[in-house]
């Protein structure tokens, strides 16, 4: 797992609007006492939703209730962000929010209808790992420092496709460019599948997503993976290259993790911080988790926050060196 990543003993406040009276009055209903809802900014299907379902009814079944996903998809993830921010702070409505939709659409969008940094507050880390790099067969690069050669030997001639401009897959490619000095031309696609599925016909040269949808398509010849994009080889691809082996320092990680609207009681946020860090110990959860491509990571809320606020401010000087933007 990425060094950024380690656990690490920090104190941060969760805000002492989360604190105090709420704790009693929670402790004597019992949360909780009726169905609790998960937020996915993102259409279904994608490793968000499938990791909320996942991990939603891991959840209900260790917490008594019905836990719930909903998918409000738009915008970079900020529709579904807006939801949760305006939704009662009672616990009973949670975000599954990502790298992209938690630190990469503020930077990315001039006019947010909420503050990110106010207005959620972290829970718990649910899971972390790679993105991959992947190239059509007919690109002559048989490896990741080989591609790097193509796209200074002719500039913006070497595409890369993602599932959309402002994601992280999007600055994760875009960092590429700013560390190594190269111009990649960015192809926004409105999903992992179409972009993918160009850069199979050829259409496109590059697209970075999250491991799963690749593997078939590696397997089958039609794709072939170049580099992985964490700090250090993830234990779950430990053949594949990291990017940051060519690029010292160079780090981009797909994480996902639990966020409430802010003032929450911290009896519940600790309560589900913990239900979830158990959960994450059992024997079928890292079968599950191996399957997708990711690494079960537990963070406390207040080591969360710390990580999320890092990533906040790497990611806004990404955004501010490379001039990335959404059109």
């Amino acid at each position: 797992m990425a060094r950024s990543l380690t656990r690490r003993n920090v104190v941060v406040a969760l805000g002492a609007s989360a604190i105090g009276m709420p704790l009693v009055s929670l402790a004597q209903a019992g949360y909780p006492n009726k169905p609790v809802k998960i937020v996915v900014s993102f259409s279904p299907g994608g490793t968000t939703d499938i990791l909320a379902r996942f991990l939603a009814a891991k959840l209900g079944e260790a917490m008594g209730q019905p836990f719930v996903v909903e998918n409000k998809p738009g915008a970079g993830g900020i529709l579904g962000n807006d939801f949760v921010v305006k939704s009662p702070a009672d616990g009973y409505t949670f975000l599954m929010g990502s790298a992209s939709n938690l630190v990469v659409a503020p930077g990315m969008y001039k006019n947010m209808p909420y503050d990110a940094k106010k207005d959620l507050i972290p829970v718990a880390l649910a899971a972390a790992g790679p993105f991959v790099i992947v190239v059509n067969p007919q690109v002559p690069a048989k490896t990741f420092p080989e591609l790097l050669a193509l796209a200074r030997a002719e500039p913006g001639k070497i595409t890369f496709a993602t599932s959309g401009n402002g994601t992280s897959l999007h600055l994760a490619g875009e960092l590429i460019n700013t560390m190594a000095n190269v111009k990649m031309t960015h192809v926004p696609y409105k999903g992992t599948g179409p972009a993918m599925l160009d850069t199979i016909s050829g259409q496109v040269n590059v697209t970075l997503s999250d491991m799963v949808p690749f593997v078939p398509h590696i397997q089958a010849g039609k794709l072939r993976p170049l580099a992985q994009t964490t700090a250090q080889r993830s234990k779950l691809l430990p053949d594949l290259p990291t990017v940051a082996e060519t690029l010292p320092g160079y780090d981009a990680t797909s994480w996902y993790g639990l966020m409430a609207t802010a003032s929450t009681p911290a009896a519940v946020v600790q309560r589900v911080n913990q239900e979830l860090g158990k959960i994450l110990q059992q024997a079928d959860v890292r079968s599950r988790y191996a399957q997708l491509g990711v690494d079960a990571v537990s963070m406390t809320p207040n080591e969360f926050g710390v990580y999320i606020n890092r990533e906040m401010a790497k990611w806004a000087d990404v955004i501010a060196r490379s001039g990335a933007k959404v059109e």
